[in-house]
């Protein structure tokens, strides 16, 4: 388990927020306020390289696959402006030699320069994870759900609907490395935007630690609630550190539209609803996020974005979009089909059950999402999963009239 230390918070970095919201960061860097941050003694440093060089002997991730003994000896003594280390990015990946169920990363970002200052190993590790990502690769984004064709799915087959993203504010730490004061300051700048939300996005901050009962279990039953993570990849990353200090869930009135705060990011940002209106869950999205940004940066703050990532969020998995654009559908004629699985990697689409990565699909009814998240826009993204989804109930809907579904399956499969 890492240890906790104690260091001095230096002078924010120049990107850092400016006007209303920075004054207590400028503060913070002044006083050189003490406060607990996830990491590691220098005590290594004492030693060769060689001699602190993690057995990944028979790991299975992708940072396991990428680390080298000679990237690990030039990038060890390295630190970010705010003090993460490339152990502290790795350590998830050496604690947890693989998953049952998926490759997972093996590593995760302390702060935004994580990926500047150990890009020796983040660079093939992204090229690895996003199936060929190269570092003069620049990632599009692009918002306008006006673009999208098609959407609305039969809802005999499809349940809910559902896309999600990650967004966390630039000048403050990761959830991994950041300091209590800091994941503070995320829940405060957050909350202080989406107070101004109005019409049908207005709504109401409920933090975890101050809660009541009557709101708690309200929560369960809206099926909202996240809880402490009980992950060994998360509690590896030190995300589980101080709960529930400072983290909560923000949902508009008319529950459509949620905000989780200090998860495995600093925000989530989600929209939802039952049935198969794919596209209006997509504007409602789109318009929700442009406004949430709006506000933050009225406050002086912005998002950590840059035309080579895209959107920086923790887990390098993430990277680009950071959107999930997901339905549950009922496919259990389908799912019989030995191709299955490849005619899901063909539509450039993945498969889990509706409890989670970690669950199996019951009554063949699946979440199915899009696969890809880095060098594609948001657009094009939705309409791959809608494209797919389209094509995926026509197949069912063949296999229960008995006849053959060979002409609808992709090349290839």
């Amino acid at each position: 388990m890492a240890s906790i230390r104690m260091i001095a918070t230096g002078k924010i970095t120049a990107l850092a927020a400016v006007g209303a919201g920075a004054a207590s960061m400028w503060w913070l860097s002044k006083h050189k306020t003490h406060h607990a941050r996830i990491g590691t003694t220098n005590v290594h440093l004492r030693f060769p390289a060689s001699s602190n060089y993690p057995d990944i002997s028979k790991h299975n991730n992708v940072m396991a696959d990428c680390l080298t003994p000679g990237i690990y000896a030039n990038l060890r003594d390295k630190t970010t402006p705010n003090g993460w280390t490339l152990d502290g990015c790795i350590q998830t990946g050496v604690d947890n030699p693989g998953h049952p169920f998926i490759k997972t990363v093996g590593m995760v970002a302390g702060d935004e320069e994580s990926y500047e200052v150990f890009a020796e190993l983040f660079d093939p590790v992204i090229d690895q994870r996003h199936g060929g990502y190269k570092k003069t690769d620049k990632h599009p984004t692009d918002l306008d759900s006006s673009k999208i064709r098609g959407g609305m799915f039969d809802e005999k087959y499809v349940l809910s609907s559902r896309v999600r993203t990650g967004r966390c504010i630039r000048g403050l730490s990761l959830p991994p490395g950041c300091s209590r004061a800091e994941r503070r300051e995320v829940e405060r700048v957050t909350v202080d935007a989406l107070n101004g939300l109005t019409g049908e996005l207005a709504g109401k901050y409920y933090p975890l630690g101050k809660m009541t009962d009557e709101e708690q279990d309200q929560l369960i039953n809206d099926h909202f609630l996240f809880d402490k993570p009980v992950s060994p990849l998360l509690l590896a990353s030190g995300m589980a550190r101080d709960w529930p200090d400072a983290r909560g869930i923000w949902h508009n009135n008319k529950k459509n539209f949620l905000i989780w705060i200090n998860e495995e990011d600093h925000t989530r940002v989600i929209s939802m609803e039952k049935g198969g209106n794919m596209k209006r869950v997509f504007d409602r999205f789109c318009t929700g996020l442009k406004q949430v940004e709006g506000l933050i940066q009225a406050k002086g703050w912005e998002f950590m974005w840059n035309e080579h990532l895209g959107y920086i969020l923790t887990c390098p998995s993430n990277l680009g979009t950071g959107l999930r654009a997901g339905v549950h559908v009922k496919l259990p004629k389908l799912c019989q089909d030995s191709r299955f699985g490849n005619i899901l990697k063909g539509l450039r689409l993945q498969k889990r059950g509706t409890g989670g990565v970690d669950t199996e699909a019951t009554g063949g009814v699946f979440d199915i999402s899009n696969s890809d998240r880095l060098g594609t826009s948001e657009v094009d993204l939705v309409q791959c999963l809608i494209d797919g989804v389209t094509l995926l109930i026509d197949m069912e809907k063949r296999l229960e009239k008995g006849k053959r579904i060979d002409d609808l399956i992709p090349r290839g499969v």
